[in-house]
């Protein structure tokens, strides 16, 4: 069993009285503990939905003050829909079990409540990935910036088996925080490529179920189409070695959901034609 990370330094701040914290995760005890110590003096409510851990995260969880619930999982955007119904508070701020919110975030969240509520519905929040061996985000890295602090009757997760994101209600006001969430995405290589692999198995499921058809022309375009994507357009070239590597895994992932589309296409093509 990998043996948990050291806490992160807490944020000095209080409790958020109107604030929920939720957190889904699943074997993530060596990540989940500075996750927890990050977010914990923002709430009075912190929340862990678990699907089946079998290395210990529910019980550091629970000893690190959240409240551990298990779901058995129900795909990316269920299991976090699930999450919000577990909240107590009307705001809800997600994290993610391998990300932290740094104190200079916790600080601006905190100050958003200083004063009753915050001015808009929702806030989005740049998202950084931090390569193995690198103490902080990269300067010139790529980031997202989903929303993850919203109020709950503006927003919810979409049903999504594979996406998570919010879906607002039309004409809610959305702002962007200065903040970064920290994203410890990697634990190593090979950990990457197995859970690209299974994420790529959720992927052609719900290509069938939306009715998708991918061309097999992609079977030959994707592979460098997405390195150029990730390696220049995502900027991993300004990441060093770790950078190229990741650049490969995200598109040898986007090949392998298109190679496991086509090729559940001609199994059942070839059943409808008697040959399996």
């Amino acid at each position: 069993m990998s043996k948990p990370r050291p806490p992160h330094r807490l944020p000095e701040v209080s409790h958020v009285s109107q604030l929920s914290v939720f957190i889904i995760a699943v074997n993530e005890v060596d990540r989940i503990g500075r996750t927890i110590e990050a977010v914990r003096p923002l709430t009075d409510d912190l929340v862990v939905i678990d699907s089946g851990s079998t290395d210990g995260t529910q019980e550091l969880a629970a000893r690190l003050g959240a409240r551990v619930i298990h779901n058995a999982w129900p795909g990316y955007g269920e299991q976090k829909r699930f999450g919000e119904e577990q909240c107590r508070h009307a705001w809800l701020l997600n994290v993610d079990a391998d990300e932290v919110v740094p104190p200079d975030l916790a600080d601006e969240i905190a100050s958003l409540f200083a004063r009753g509520e915050p001015e808009a519905d929702a806030y989005r929040i740049r998202i950084a990935e931090i390569f193995p061996g690198e103490g902080a985000p990269h300067p010139l890295g790529f980031a997202l910036a989903p929303v993850r602090l919203y109020r709950h009757d503006k927003g919810r997760y979409s049903r999504s088996p594979v996406h998570d994101r919010v879906d607002l209600v039309p004409g809610s006001r959305v702002r962007r925080l200065k903040g970064t969430i920290h994203h410890f995405s990697v634990r190593s290589i090979g950990d990457q490529l197995a859970k690209l692999n299974n994420y790529t198995d959720a992927l052609v499921e719900d290509l069938d179920a939306r009715g998708e058809r991918v061309s097999t022309l992609r079977l030959v375009l994707e592979f460098p189409a997405n390195f150029i994507k990730a390696y220049v357009g995502r900027r991993h070239a300004v990441r060093g070695i770790y950078g190229f590597m990741t650049a490969m895994n995200f598109a040898f992932y986007r090949y392998l959901r298109v190679a496991k589309h086509v090729e559940r296409r001609l199994a059942e093509r070839a059943r409808k034609e008697g040959r399996l």
